[in-house]
């Protein structure tokens, strides 16, 4: 699979290691995101049936810098859980940064550090593994479909992945702004005036350019010289629209058990219109998610967890009283406070704000979700002066919202 394409994108995560990390800032934060976000590993891999006594190991393959390292590693030793992660890159540069942020959070201790590339997993890392996190890998390989059988190949049974792909339509005026740059700092250039030739193109850009009115890209503008890299000077870049993405996955024997957000892929979201809205209910999912990447046109990554198709993943149960609800990115007394009766809650997506309905009991079941706390204990709490039925029934519509926008998630118990 090696070619000269790929020795140059090799040559540039050694020289621009992406994305641009300083291990000094980790005493002052904590870069999250998704996938691989614990509350959502739980949820949308192990369906809330996974004990969190139980040892995960994992793969953090093509980990660059050590965004979804760190954040991992962190989450499991600040809650106390077993775990362990092994990290694969084969960037010197962008291991070197990730071992020092780990370092820095004294967390050397979680992590197993291994040179090499994905495609030779079996031989230098072979699992087998809970989880893997593969995030903004794929789409730069010669050959993806090998990259992730080779995943695929070391995934324990039961586990998951946690994959970023670049998508078409977000990324609207970067492929342009690609071919511009092929002509004006073609590859035989060396890479340092590669980029001072595409910092002088971005500043020239006109103003009709679509890289120039597109608010969703910044990595050129804030990104440093690595973002600028990553975006427009890459030697292998391919976006997948969801079916591509399918086609992909099945290619491995995969499929997705959620697109992040939920919200974000059903066109329902983006369609007011009864007539459309109900025409696309009948539509198969993998249709109605292509639907809504169509219908939404700012997506630039598509983030979507999978399991072996085989293996039949199913969503959690919220009418299981013994799981526990876990609120992502809301803080639930505060909510309560603040939310009337009713009131909806705006999530946005990429600039279009969807609505989420609270209902009438809402805010005095988000009160209690504290992460400890079963479904069971706090509809019996909140039944116990509205109505246990009303209180079950508020709690459905709740959930219904909030796990849709990946807001509210559900964990399996200690036991």
């Amino acid at each position: 699979m090696n070619d000269r394409t790929d020795d140059g994108v090799a040559a540039q995560y050694e020289a621009y290691p992406y994305p641009a990390r300083d291990a000094r800032d980790e005493a002052r934060r904590l870069v999250v995101g998704s996938p691989s976000f614990l509350a959502e590993i739980d949820h949308w891999v192990f369906g809330a049936r996974r004990p969190p006594t139980r040892p995960l190991s994992v793969l953090v393959a093509g980990g660059g810098t050590g965004d979804a390292l760190v954040m991992l590693a962190q989450q499991l030793e600040s809650v106390g859980r077993p775990g362990q992660l092994t990290y694969l890159d084969r960037s010197a540069a962008a291991a070197s940064i990730a071992e020092k942020r780990i370092a820095a959070r004294g967390l050397g201790h979680r992590v197993r550090f291994v040179r090499g590339s994905i495609l030779d997993l079996p031989g230098i890392a072979p699992g087998p593994y809970d989880y893997i996190d593969c995030c903004g890998v794929l789409h730069h390989l010669p050959e993806p479909e090998a990259g992730l059988a080779a995943l695929a190949s070391v995934l324990a049974p039961g586990g998951g992945m946690g994959l970023m792909v670049y998508a078409p339509h977000g990324r609207t005026g970067v492929y342009m702004a690609q071919d511009a740059l092929s002509l004006l700092a073609p590859a035989s250039e060396p890479l340092k005036a590669r980029v001072e030739t595409a910092r002088r193109l971005v500043r020239a850009l006109p103003e009709t350019h679509w890289l120039a009115r597109n608010p969703g890209i910044r990595d050129h503008l804030e990104g440093g010289d690595s973002g600028l890299v990553d975006l427009l000077l890459h030697g292998r870049d391919r976006p997948y629209t969801v079916p591509q993405l399918y086609a992909l996955l099945a290619m491995a024997g995969l499929a997705p058990t959620s697109f992040v957000e939920p919200l974000r892929y059903d066109p329902a979201t983006y369609l007011a219109e009864p007539r459309l809205r109900e025409r696309a209910a009948q539509l198969a999912r993998p249709e109605r998610e292509a639907l809504a990447e169509s219908l939404a046109g700012t997506m630039a990554v598509h983030i979507v967890y999978a399991a072996r198709e085989a293996e039949g993943w199913s969503a959690p149960e919220p009418t299981d009283d013994t799981r526990i609800p876990v609120l992502r990115d809301l803080d639930g007394a505060a909510l309560a406070a603040s939310l009337a009766p009713g009131q909806r809650i705006a999530i946005n997506l990429d600039g279009f704000r969807a609505q989420v309905p609270i209902p009438p009991l809402g805010p005095a079941l988000l009160g209690r979700i504290d992460g400890r706390r079963s479904i069971g204990s706090i509809i019996a709490e909140v039944g116990a002066a509205a109505g246990q039925e009303k209180a079950r029934r508020s709690w459905s519509a709740l959930y219904a919202g909030l796990n849709a926008a990946n807001k509210l998630l559900l964990a399996a118990p200690e036991g």
